[in-house]
């Protein structure tokens, strides 16, 4: 696919929308929609047996929803992904960790969003108080067990993609492990 041009047709704080038009293989044009939002940092605090989950309202789907604690840094800014996965834990969480391992890398939608996010783990975890923006001022946060966390993801209790895709890193990494 060729890319003949781009207009930007939207543009918040938060992401950009723009129009593409595009030559296909076989010469046809088209139009191309994409979401540009800035990479993201999604964490899985661990704590021997059980994970931190934050739920906050999702706006899109009008339901309140579990995940890890993941986020972008502000005004669509490109960011360190470490540095900024440190960030997102203390904010949501009020966590500090003594050790982050990178897991991976996710595209959460690649069909219409460039965004792609780091998965971290974070261990040797300290509590202290959280600092959220004002847009998650209605966020919670929780320890889970592990078989509770699956269980949840089990039974449609969450169904955030990146969550269940980063907890598919950490097992891959734990099988990994010696």
């Amino acid at each position: 696919m060729e890319s003949l041009g781009s207009r930007q047709v939207y543009a918040n704080p938060w992401m950009t929308v723009r129009e593409d038009e595009i030559r296909r293989a076989d010469g046809t044009t088209g139009i191309y929609g994409v979401v540009d939002k800035p990479d993201f940092a999604l964490i899985i605090p661990l704590d021997g047996e059980r994970v931190r989950l934050v739920e906050q309202f999702r706006y899109p789907i009008g339901l309140r929803r579990w995940e890890f604690p993941q986020g972008t840094a502000p005004d669509r800014a490109a960011a360190d992904p470490f540095a900024l996965a440190v960030r997102e834990l203390r904010e949501e969480t009020g966590l500090r960790a003594g050790r982050m391992t990178e897991l991976g890398l996710i595209d959460v939608a690649p069909g219409m969003s460039s965004q792609r996010g780091r998965v971290f783990l974070a261990t040797e975890l300290t509590e202290g108080f959280h600092e959220r923006e004002h847009e998650e001022q209605d966020m919670r946060s929780a320890w889970f067990p592990r078989a509770d966390f699956e269980a949840m993801i089990a039974k449609g209790e969450i169904t955030d993609a990146q969550s269940i895709a980063a907890y598919t890193l950490l097992l891959l990494h734990e099988h990994s492990q010696p």
